[in-house]
């Protein structure tokens, strides 16, 4: 193939470096995408009730206006004056002031409202390149918290795998030893970002400094609840989570589920079971009981256990995937290794999301009885 002019190849490749090779449809759909999200995150300080007493012809005033100045409050002060300044001289290209012997005219006005509305844009980007590269550091800080790889434990192929909605995440799993068999715990702290990070973080420290020292599933639970309870402002975040301990010897997974979605136990026979004793999510009463519950597993028989964000997780029309998505797949894909049960869930996830914007941490983990 001749190679291409150069007039022809440099308009090409600053292309393909600003667009980064996608087509002009997904540019597209991630600019809705972005729309989107945008729009929920202003919308979030609008009064929705206040509109309910505005008549139907100028609901749409009243809604621009409370989008503009949620747009404007989260600017600083000085940005607001120069972009409201920036929007003034657009809306009046030209015009004068006189006022006290005083006389103003201006003329070319939007020339210069467009530098300050790039001033504005430049401000706001470096805002935003400096918190990306501390929640960078901070993801890479958080990888460490979890486990790097997969850990061989006996009678069990396991997997797991975890998507945060943002940089950093909420979703915690983990796998320690734990009295002659394995522990292992997910969990999902209420809330999203650094905040849910943090206090993931905290979640983490506390799990791994009581396991060797408690002589029961259910005494960690306890006193990992009220460790939460101490390090929380008044229950305003509370995690759910599911504490499991494998005990290789006599194949019984004894568990403790703490508010958190049921996870899945698929019988190699073909049943269907629910892990569901437990008791309130952590860090909300510091005096809560939590019932220990426990299941023989056999060969064959497969684990699943995930965060709210597999269920939860929403397709353009807003649909949620639900559980009557993934209980008929899981039922498909029992027979497949732990690494393809938890692919297949999580390309069935993809598949109906379409492209949609995350919404919230994904976390899943397989186990399948050797």
């Amino acid at each position: 193939m001749p190679a291409l002019p150069a007039r022809t190849s440099r308009p090409r490749e600053f292309w393909n470096r600003l667009s980064e090779g996608m087509e002009l449809n997904q540019l597209w759909g991630e600019f809705r995408r972005d729309a989107r999200s945008s729009y929920r995150f202003y919308s979030h300080d609008m009064a929705a009730e206040e509109a309910a007493g505005v008549p139907r012809w100028q609901r749409f005033v009243h809604h621009a206006r409370q989008f503009f100045w949620a747009v404007m409050m989260k600017l600083t002060p000085a940005r607001r004056v120069v972009l409201l300044v920036a929007l003034v001289l657009l809306i009046i290209p030209q015009g004068n002031i006189q006022t006290r012997g005083t006389y103003i005219q201006w003329g070319g006005a939007p020339y210069f409202a467009g530098l300050m509305l790039l001033a504005v844009l430049l401000l706001e980007v470096s805002d935003r390149v400096l918190m990306k590269r501390d929640l960078e550091i901070a993801r890479d800080i958080q990888q460490w918290l979890v486990p790097r790889g997969t850990p061989q434990i006996p009678a069990l192929d396991i997997a797991f795998t975890t998507r945060p909605q943002n940089t950093v995440a909420g979703d915690y799993y983990d796998l320690l030893p734990l009295q002659g068999g394995t522990l292992l715990i997910i969990a999902d702290v209420a809330g999203k970002s650094i905040p849910a990070a943090l206090l993931m973080a905290t979640l983490q420290a506390s799990v791994r400094t009581l396991a060797p020292h408690t002589d029961s599933l259910h005494s960690l639970v306890c006193g990992v609840n009220r460790y939460t309870c101490e390090n929380n402002r008044g229950g305003s975040r509370f995690t759910t989570a599911f504490f499991a301990a494998w005990d290789p010897g006599t194949r019984c997974l004894s568990y403790v589920n703490a508010g958190h979605n049921y996870p899945v136990l698929l019988r190699a026979g073909g049943a269907v079971e629910r892990l569901e004793a437990g008791g309130i999510p952590l860090g909300i009463l510091p005096d809560a009981n939590y019932d220990c519950a426990s299941a023989t597993l056999n060969p064959g028989d497969v684990l699943f256990v995930f965060t709210d964000g597999v269920v939860e997780a929403v397709n353009e029309r807003e649909e949620e995937y639900g559980e009557e998505r993934l209980l008929p797949l899981l039922a498909a894909v029992r027979g497949d290794s732990a690494g393809g049960i938890v692919q297949r869930v999580m390309g069935g996830i993809d598949a109906f999301a379409a492209g949609a914007r995350q919404h919230d941490d994904i976390t899943c983990l397989a186990a399948r009885v050797l």
